[in-house]
């Protein structure tokens, strides 16, 4: 991999005036990357280049990480200091290519000289979150001396009370697979323990709600400790972002959002009175708050009316992503429809709200144009074969694929009575609940016979040829119609890639 070494002058400069402020990241060479990396026991390198957008936004929080990691707190927690190191892979391009960088930036832990990929995040607290709990062991001995500082170290961290041998081996285990979320300590000494714990036990520390919680369950069992963890691990109501999204998604519980004007006067008090709500479900349904301005786009995607704000949504993680709007109630949001409305969604009272664009008013194309107001009558009607695109105008493949997939609904024109070539635009239609699939990569190619309610995927290569052969074979109408020489120049294209869903989220 060769990388351009012609950069714009005003990078260039930018480049220049950061590498001459002082700084606690230290800058890489292929000269100096083995004396300064590969003998530490930890250290933190970013592979960059310094014409990327991005870096203006990552930059000022790596340099903060780095300075943290540096102070006598950190350094003391764990047992010496974590170096941030960088590499400019315009000018170092034969040690980026020897790690194999193929984005900018790429992070890299280096333990010992061995490089794993950073899975964390990017904001500064989140980088030395995760680099101290990179650096501690899986279980860290806690003293007297280090107690008060080691149980605010996270924003949970968990503590066994047990004498030197007596730590069970679940907790032990737990630690293991844990590690890049919480802390885990050992305390012997039990003058230490909260009052709340007569005798031996777990406690779980937290800078949120309660502060505090004591484990009163079987300290062997591993399903019972791993559903009190994740039950006190999240805030009874947080603001919800990229930094944290994961934790409620593999929670796998019905999430409730509130969106917000995050410049409203009004919107603190609405989230403190939302939270007794909040709390009255817990471990039936997380609640959080999101800020509209920044996340519309993740608004829209939930069928959230973000000109009429604030607004509440809950999306059933568990069941194919279900959303259901409180505005679609006829409610303002309050902490009083807020509860009745959740309350319905537990009681499984309310209809799923499904976006959909407006019906268009003439179908003048070749493809038919399919919404979700539509979908049911359409792709359902019994004398009617159907094969149906599902779409993101934003996804090259889809791009690519929209000439062909013009030409093969011209090219069985003739049998549009029998026979429905669609399109559906997926970011603005939601599949509806009578469909027995979910659209996961785009694009998405379902076929439904005529007189059935089974669908087939079309997992072919995406040429004209191959996808009149898969119509005629699998359409229970009578269609023949054989490709001509015009249509054979369109449809050379052998395309079977998809782009992720999720590829597009902002969350």
């Amino acid at each position: 991999m060769r990388l351009t070494s012609l950069l714009p002058v005003g990078v260039s400069l930018l480049a220049n005036m950061v590498a001459a402020a002082d700084s606690d990241v230290v800058d890489l060479t292929a000269g100096t990357f083995e004396q300064e990396v590969m003998n530490e026991k930890l250290a933190l390198v970013e592979f960059f280049a310094p014409w990327l957008p991005i870096l203006c936004s990552l930059a000022p929080q790596y340099e903060t990480a780095a300075t943290t990691l540096k102070s006598h707190e950190a350094a003391e927690a764990v047992g010496g200091s974590i170096k941030l190191a960088k590499v400019d892979c315009t000018v170092e391009q034969d040690l980026c290519q020897e790690y194999g960088i193929g984005g900018y930036p790429t992070l890299k832990v280096f333990r010992s000289g061995t490089p794993t990929d950073y899975t964390g995040p990017r904001k500064s607290d989140g980088i030395v979150s995760y680099m101290l709990k990179q650096a501690l062991p899986a279980v860290s001995k806690v003293d007297s001396s280090k107690h008060d500082s080691f149980k605010t170290l996270e924003n949970v961290v968990l503590m066994a009370y047990y004498p030197e041998s007596g730590v069970p081996k679940v907790f032990s285990s737990l630690a293991d697979k844990l590690r890049d979320t919480h802390l885990f300590g050992h305390v012997t000494d039990q003058t230490l323990a909260p009052p709340d714990l007569p005798s031996h036990g777990i406690v779980l520390y937290k800078k949120f709600d309660e502060g505090m919680n004591v484990y009163q369950g079987n300290p062997d069992d591993e399903d019972e400790l791993t559903a009190f963890i994740a039950e006190h691990s999240l805030p009874i109501m947080d603001e919800v972002s990229p930094e944290n999204y994961a934790v409620y998604a593999e929670a796998n519980l019905p999430l409730a959002y509130l969106f917000v004007d995050p410049t409203s006067k009004s919107r603190e008090a609405l989230v403190e009175a939302i939270k007794p709500v909040a709390k009255s479900f817990k471990n039936q349904v997380n609640f959080v708050w999101i800020d509209a301005v920044k996340f519309a786009e993740h608004g829209k995607s939930l069928s959230v009316p973000l000109d009429d704000l604030p607004a509440m949504v809950v999306q059933d993680m568990a069941s194919k992503g279900k959303k259901f709007v409180l505005s679609a109630t006829g409610s303002k949001v309050d902490a009083t429809s807020v509860k009745n409305f959740v309350t319905d969604f537990t009681q499984n009272k309310l209809t799923p709200t499904l976006k959909s664009a407006p019906i268009p008013t003439s179908q003048d194309e070749a493809v038919f144009t399919l919404v979700t107001d539509e979908f049911d009558k359409v792709v359902y009607d019994d004398n009617k074969d159907v094969f149906v695109e599902f779409y993101a105008p934003w996804c090259g493949h889809c791009q690519r694929l929209a000439p062909i997939w013009e030409t093969l609904a011209e090219h069985f024109e003739e049998f549009t009575d029998t026979l429905t070539i669609a399109k559906m635009d997926a970011t603005e239609n939601d599949v509806p609940p009578s469909a027995p699939f979910e659209i996961a990569g785009f694009p998405t190619l379902k076929f439904k016979p005529a007189g059935g309610r089974d669908f087939i995927d079309y997992t072919g290569d995406r040429s004209l040829e191959s996808l009149i052969d898969f119509v005629m074979e699998n359409s229970n109408n009578p269609i023949e119609a054989a490709l001509s020489g015009d249509e054979a120049e369109v449809g050379d294209l052998h395309d079977d890639e998809q782009t992720p869903v999720e590829g597009h989220d902002e969350l």
